[in-house]
């Protein structure tokens, strides 16, 4: 698919890797909505949060580089959010034909200290924010005869770890999803594929696994993110929200990749 003049919407396009893959698509030519919460989430009260400011600055950057772009204040767990955004991209823009879930949350711990709401929140925003928002561009898309759907799982989708059990599900049940609605979606030439990030520098590290991390080994939090990047990644370096952003373009041209599931990672993961 060619990008240019194509309409994508980018979940938790605030910051991190979400801002990576905007910018990425809109060097492309893409005319983008920089999709993300504006308030605090009631199913992640005390979640660090990105907010209106920050996608405002996503958008200023994108039509800074000549593109096309909307903020949207969206929430990926509730079907009324997401059907309002459709509908203002298509008064918007007339056509969707990329979507990136990419809104995510972290929560690090055994499990015998995790909630019941807990598991629900991160389930909430994980996998439900995929399912719903697919849901309801599909019908954009069928409508096109053409689409690209791209889910951006985690490494932790592809293998489990201690402490990371609820965000380990959420992310392998993405993989899952991926894959079902590629089987099903082909007979419209809508493409569905999931991208495994591995070791990204973004706030989710940084004020999520990189304190606890910090603590555990008794260390700055610098002094545990090089550690970590030096003892697990064959290629020495962390990926950055830009290298996701590159896997996304891939995906988005690849008309005959369906189903897969990228990991991008420096061989920190391999199958």
């Amino acid at each position: 698919m060619d990008i240019r003049g194509s309409t994508a919407i980018v979940t938790g396009a605030a910051r991190g890797i979400g801002r990576g893959i905007a910018l990425c698509l809109a060097r492309q030519g893409a005319n983008l909505v920089i999709a993300d919460l504006f308030r605090s989430p009631r199913h992640a009260p005390d979640y660090p949060l990105s907010g209106a400011q920050e996608v405002e600055k996503v958008v200023a950057e994108v039509q800074a580089m000549g593109g096309q772009a909307i903020g949207v204040d969206l929430d990926v767990t509730q079907a009324a959010s997401i059907q309002q955004m459709v509908e203002r991209v298509k008064a918007e823009f007339g056509r969707i034909d990329i979507l990136v879930n990419n809104a995510g949350i972290l929560v690090q711990g055994p499990v015998l200290g995790c909630s019941e709401e807990t598991w629900e929140a991160v389930m909430n925003v994980n996998a439900k924010g995929v399912f719903l928002c697919s849901k309801a561009v599909i019908p954009v898309m069928q409508e096109q005869r053409r689409g690209k759907i791209i889910n951006i799982s985690s490494v932790a989708g592809k293998r489990g770890a201690a402490n990371l059990a609820v965000y380990s599900a959420s992310k392998f049940a993405v993989i899952g999803l991926t894959q079902s609605l590629a089987q099903e979606l082909a007979p419209y030439n809508i493409t569905v594929n999931a991208i495994c990030p591995g070791t990204v520098s973004t706030a989710m590290w940084s004020e999520v696994l990189l304190p606890a991390m910090s603590a555990q080994e008794q260390i700055s939090a610098e002094e545990a993110f090089q550690k970590h990047v030096a003892t697990r990644i064959p290629l020495g370096r962390p990926q950055t929200p830009e290298d996701i952003g590159l896997a996304v373009i891939y995906l988005c041209q690849a008309d005959n990749v369906t189903g897969t599931s990228l990991i991008v990672a420096g061989g920190s993961t391999m199958n």
